[in-house]
């Protein structure tokens, strides 16, 4: 008797046990029904989720919790005969609280049986989901509106690809761009919206495998429509991972941007023909400003060889044409390689030279280039630094400048030239200042000035405010490309009506000037100039013919080779048996520079001496340390380079 009234305690106390377990839960309705649905059980969390307290509820049928759309149909009772038969029952659905309110439940049923085997009742756990059945709604209705959006956008083709490149979803875009209905390409491959060039290059999995590697791909190139027809296209691949960070799919974004090129290239188009057409402008200028001053120089050359034609000249008179076609030339010369100074396409000559001397020396020549209407001061500091630069390009960027403040006083009026050290070149054009050590020199005039719009284009090329024909708009130019070939700048300060200061900034050089050659003197044959066996290798017949004549007037015995590999079996044929190599630079076939290095390779013992007027070649690799005759050259000059013994370089 003691033993069993010990286990019927020990059973209240575990089903007191139980109860409290069950009480204790809050977030689930935990309760039991009877075989015909009458709550027997309650706990906490069905009062907090139904709103009826115990007391309330127990003896009620379980139906009350339901909707009477369900009660209407009979839902309740089938819940309990699937729970019965099935061994449990479970599903989602609206239930219905003690004030009326209606929530979202997920509801699981299970049958109770005695140890018989009977069933006795249903044990009903009840969840309010009513927040994540909410989330779910919204979830779905983003979807649905980012779903009408994709669908509604007909400017882009917005698709997903599977992790394979298969089409998953198509847009209205999609289908407006490529042409395909959602039925007819949904599975099929991308790849098919590539030309056949770039599937046979594997482009199609290269943009896959870019997106991948680098988070992202984009490119523009030619697709291909249903059609057939091809269009541009920009297109952006990204990939796609789950929560995971495994890979989903791809998303994949087309835009046809057929119209947008084509605007492009007639924009192009319409750039190049302005191009051209300011070009033309420009080669019209140059025309007519070059041929003036040619014409100029053609006139005194052609009269002055006319005059010496005449019989009974005195020597005097033979003298002075002579003078005047030797000057004529070399202002030519000049003219041509302003043009080049310009482009940067003439190598310079750099010397180191003091500025204050060359200015100085420049005194006379710019006096009576001016003319005396104008006057003319120069001012040069003390101790003025030296440069290291082209002489003679130096000495041509003063006289334009000075010619040019010379037109700018048609009146007359003061010409200020000085030199100055200075230690910083200040802003000019946009470009931030220069910290250095410099050597200015301004070039100042009280004339007409210039306005705003004058000063952005002085130093364009051919740009000039003279009349048409009465200059080439190179001076300015010379200048410029002068200036900035020699690691230096220059700068204009004008005011309209006031007058004008050009500056050209030069680097201060740290080595000493080397002294003022001697002026130049009539060229005379020198008797002890040696004779060579020389090999003159030039293409231009007219050029080729007057060089040999010179040569062979100078005492040389030459041969004449008319292009580089006829020179080269020249040499093989007389086993390299000359002293010295005279050859044009610009020559159909092999280069001059070419052949020198051949030469210079297999016949060390040969002198190479190069000459041209202009040759890219030069501009662009130099001449290799090969002594160079530039075109026109001298007498004086040529001799000077027939007479260079052993393997001196003197540029000439």
């Amino acid at each position: 008797m003691s033993a069993t009234r010990n286990q019927h305690l020990l059973a209240m106390e575990n089903e007191r046990r139980f109860q409290l377990l069950l009480d204790a839960v809050k977030d689930y309705a935990i309760y039991l029904l009877d075989a015909d649905g009458f709550v027997v059980s309650w706990n906490a969390g069905a009062q907090r989720f139904k709103g009826y307290s115990a007391s309330e509820i127990i003896g009620e049928h379980f139906s009350r919790f339901y909707t009477p759309e369900d009660r209407a149909i009979g839902l309740p009772l089938r819940s309990l005969q699937t729970a019965a038969l099935e061994g449990k029952f479970e599903a989602e659905g609206w239930r219905v609280r003690k004030d009326g309110q209606r929530f979202w439940a997920n509801v699981v049923i299970d049958p109770v049986k005695d140890e018989t085997g009977a069933l006795i009742g249903y044990a009903k756990v009840t969840r309010d989901i009513s927040q994540k059945k909410e989330a779910e709604r919204a979830l779905f209705r983003s979807e649905q509106q980012f779903r009408l959006l994709v669908q509604g956008v007909r400017d882009y083709a917005i698709y997903m690809l599977d992790p394979d490149g298969n089409v998953s979803s198509w847009n209205a875009g999609a289908e407006a761009i490529k042409g395909y209905r959602a039925e007819e390409i949904v599975g099929h491959h991308f790849s098919r919206f590539y030309t056949e060039g770039d599937r046979e290059t594997g482009e199609p999995a290269k943009a896959l495998r870019t997106a991948l590697l680098q988070g992202t791909f984009e490119k523009e190139a030619l697709r291909v429509r249903k059609d057939g027809t091809t269009f541009w296209a920009h297109v952006v691949i990204d990939p796609i991972h789950d929560d995971a960070g495994v890979l989903t799919g791809f998303t994949k974004i087309t835009r046809d941007v057929t119209e947008r090129r084509r605007a492009q290239e007639e924009l192009e188009t319409a750039r190049e023909a302005l191009a051209h057409s300011q070009k033309m402008e420009a080669i019209g200028r140059l025309t007519g400003g070059v041929a003036h001053d040619f014409n100029n120089l053609l006139t005194i050359i052609r009269s002055s060889a006319d005059l010496l034609q005449l019989p009974n000249q005195t020597e005097e008179k033979r003298q002075r044409y002579i003078s005047a076609i030797a000057e004529t030339a070399d202002r030519a010369a000049q003219l041509t390689g302003q043009l080049l100074a310009f482009a940067r396409r003439q190598p310079l000559e750099p010397e180191t030279f003091c500025v204050g001397e060359r200015v100085r020396g420049l005194e006379r020549l710019i006096i009576t280039t001016v003319g005396s209407p104008v006057s003319v001061k120069i001012e040069i500091e003390e101790a003025v630094g030296s440069v290291t630069a082209d002489p003679n390009q130096f000495e041509s960027a003063i006289l334009n400048m000075a010619i040019n403040a010379r037109d700018a006083m048609p009146q007359g009026g003061e010409l200020r030239i000085s030199a100055r050290n200075v230690r910083h070149v200040p802003s000019v054009r946009r470009h931030a200042a220069i910290e250095g050590e410099f050597v200015a020199v301004d070039i100042t005039d009280n004339g007409t000035g210039m306005d705003a719009g004058t000063q952005g284009r002085i130093f364009e090329p051919f740009f000039t405010t003279k009349e048409v024909g009465k200059g080439t708009g190179l001076g300015l130019s010379q200048a410029y490309g002068f200036a900035k070939q020699s690691g230096g700048e220059i700068s204009v300060q004008s005011r309209f009506g006031e007058g004008s200061t050009f500056t050209i900034y030069l680097p201060r050089a740290t080595a000493r000037a080397a002294p003022d050659q001697a002026g130049s003197t009539p060229a005379q044959l020198r008797d002890e100039l040696p004779t060579q066996r020389v090999l003159m290798v030039e293409d231009n017949e007219v050029v080729g013919r007057f060089a040999l004549a010179l040569l062979e007037e100078l005492g040389q015995s030459t041969v004449w080779a008319t292009n580089g590999e006829s020179a080269l079996r020249t040499m093989e044929s007389q086993n390299g048996a000359f002293d010295l190599v005279f050859t044009d630079v610009v020559m159909p076939g092999m280069s001059g520079v070419e052949l020198a290095k051949e030469v210079e390779r297999r016949w060390p013992n040969c002198r190479v001496v190069l000459t041209s007027g202009y040759s890219h070649v030069l501009a662009e690799e130099g001449n290799h340390g090969f002594p160079l005759l530039r075109k026109p050259y001298s007498l004086e000059r040529l001799m000077e380079v027939l007479g260079v013994s052993g393997k001196e370089t003197a540029q000439a």
